[in-house]
């Protein structure tokens, strides 16, 4: 069994027609979300969202590559080290 890291997850949305499909994927994990916050930076037509997530590494990369494979969403994680 692996142990658990936390994780922040940084996520930039450019086409906001995906939102509900990021919304789904997010929804799979979130007995593993610690917390979630959402910007609409309307003005240049994007949405930034962070998560912070503690659960095992092979999830958060789990997570990670799920919405990084949805058409125009970035994904970056940073884990803590521990």
């Amino acid at each position: 069994m692996q142990q658990n890291r936390v994780a922040l997850i940084g996520i930039i949305v450019e086409d906001l027609s995906v939102t509900d499909r990021i919304n789904e994927v997010i929804h799979d994990y979130s007995s593993y979300i610690i917390g979630r916050m959402g910007i609409p930076y309307r003005s240049r037509g994007v949405a930034i969202i962070s998560l912070v997530i503690d659960a095992p590494a092979d999830i958060i990369s789990g997570l990670s590559g799920r919405l990084g494979m949805i058409k125009n969403v970035s994904v970056k994680a940073q884990y803590t080290k521990i």
